[in-house]
């Protein structure tokens, strides 16, 4: 039962603190706007890169790209950002521009109903605070609900069992017996960090990674330095980045035969790594690369020759009381299950019950196909606004790019929105069901369609996840905003 105290009057409800929330919390402020709140659901900000914090946890985009062009940092210490300074980062930003007294920590939003006769959305949090908003931004991100696969046994297993983004830190693993299951961006990072502690390793690969050398390094004093004296040549150097990240984007969406070259690098790798040819057939992709996630690492290959490590490649069966069975049978006995296994980044329903101008519920809407106009808008949900909605992330560059592309549209509405005492915006579903068939036909002949499974693509082969073009494609198209597209009112 909500709070019978009267809802909280704010004109933007963001929801979420990571780099969407608080990238829209300063432009916010930039606009002139400052009656919003930013509700976060954990105990402070900085989103997946505060909840993640997992052995070698860190991002595979460059330090000066993955991070806002607005507020660049001369002092990152190394050419990829480690998780720590990652939030680290976002922190500083939220005190330098005094966001935190737009800020309710542990204010996990469970409903967002909209009146169409306020022209308001009525949010309520689970600890039962309500607001009234003219606007509502969805800052969510993809990356934000872990996805544990519903083995058949696992509430019976008698050790440890957690997923990498809800790391135990209790539990001492030293000369423990460890099953990993999956392979991707995180299991690459922290496999070879607990590898050399445990007594016996299993690794559950579903499909081997595609995997190139990580071109990271320490960032030398004087080079910091020179980046806070001279900002033209940190200018200089995320221009470079940008442009080189975007250059793969030929490869991606308009030529996947030549990414032919780049198998070729991850090949040689492989080959260099990992001397064992048994070994190394179980790590090697039958898949074009690209078409799922390219993984950047420089130890995790290396540390699949060591002897207390096996490469499992049956798949997960069950679990029982003391173990793991796999496909073959096998039950191999463990103290604890280490889940690798991703994120929702499908699953565009939401946490949230999102409930639009007819009564119709975001989650129904979305179930089968999520469409939305730009990532950023969707029919029949006036004044609700997305960032990194559906099909506004890239596989080849930063999302936080995409992220203040999408922000600086959004502010743009809200400038409108918020002129008119009592309007509401809404996109059209004629102007979103032809955007989206656009899409459709970008999509075709890139290379997340050319025959993988990943968590890119839906069971029907389409991804409602990727932008399927170049960044600086979408930053173009969407630099402003069409506004017979919107009906207002």
């Amino acid at each position: 039962m909500g709070s019978q105290e009267s809802p909280k009057q704010v004109d933007v409800l963001v929801i979420g603190a990571g780099f969407s929330g608080i990238g829209m919390g300063i432009k916010l402020l930039r606009a002139g706007i400052d009656s919003f709140v930013i509700l976060e659901r954990g105990v402070d900000v900085g989103g997946t890169w505060r909840s993640n914090t997992y052995p070698g946890c860190a991002c595979d985009v460059p330090s000066h790209l993955y991070s806002f062009s607005f507020e660049k940092n001369p002092a990152w210490s190394r050419m990829y950002p480690t998780q720590p300074e990652l939030r680290d980062y976002l922190g500083r930003l939220a005190d330098k521009h005094d966001l935190r007294p737009h800020m309710r920590f542990e204010s996990e939003v469970v409903e967002a109903v909209f009146q169409a006769g306020a022209g308001r959305w009525n949010v309520e949090t689970r600890d039962g605070a309500r607001f009234s908003a003219r606007t509502v931004v969805s800052c969510m991100g993809g990356l934000s609900r872990p996805k544990i696969p519903a083995f058949p046994g696992l509430d019976r297993f008698g050790g440890r069992a957690f997923h990498s983004a809800n790391w135990d830190h209790s539990f001492d693993m030293t000369g423990k017996r460890v099953a990993v299951v999956g392979t991707g961006a995180s299991a690459i990072q922290f496999v070879p960090q607990i590898a050399p502690k445990v007594a016996r390793l299993d690794l559950y690969q579903r499909t081997p990674p595609w995997i190139l050398p990580k071109p990271d390094r320490p960032i030398r004093e004087w080079e910091q330095r020179l980046f806070r004296w001279l900002p033209g040549y940190m200018f200089g150097l995320r221009n470079y980045l940008y442009w080189r990240q975007e250059i793969l984007g030929v490869g991606y969406t308009l030529k996947p035969k030549i990414l032919k070259l780049a198998e070729k690098l991850a090949l040689k790798y492989l080959r260099e790594a990992v001397p064992d040819p048994e070994v190394r057939a179980k790590l090697t992709p039958d898949y074009r690369i690209g078409c799922k996630r390219v993984l950047l690492t420089n130890d995790y290959l290396q540390t699949m020759c060591r002897p207390n490590l096996e490469v499992i490649t049956d798949s997960v069966a069950s679990i029982t009381e003391s173990g793991v069975v796999a496909s073959d049978g096998r039950e191999r006995e463990v103290d604890a299950i280490i889940f690798g296994t991703g994120f929702k980044t499908l699953d565009f329903t939401s946490p949230v019950h999102f409930v639009g101008a007819d009564g119709r519920e975001l989650n129904e809407v979305w179930k089968d196909k999520p469409r939305a106009y730009f990532g950023v808008a969707t029919a029949g949900f006036p004044n609700l606004f997305f960032i990194t909605g559906p099909n506004s992330r890239v596989a080849n560059n930063s999302i936080v790019f995409m992220i203040e592309v999408q922000i600086r549209y959004v502010v743009q509405c809200l400038r409108r929105l918020l002129g008119n005492a009592a309007g509401t915006m809404e996109v059209r579903p004629k102007a979103q069901q032809e955007y989206n068939a656009a899409l459709t036909r970008r999509a075709q002949g890139t290379v997340f369609a050319s025959g993988c499974q990943s968590w890119y693509l839906d069971a029907n082969g389409e991804s409602p996840v990727l932008w399927p073009g170049f960044s600086s494609e979408f930053w173009w198209k969407a630099r402003s905003v069409r506004w017979g597209d919107f009906a207002t009112g």
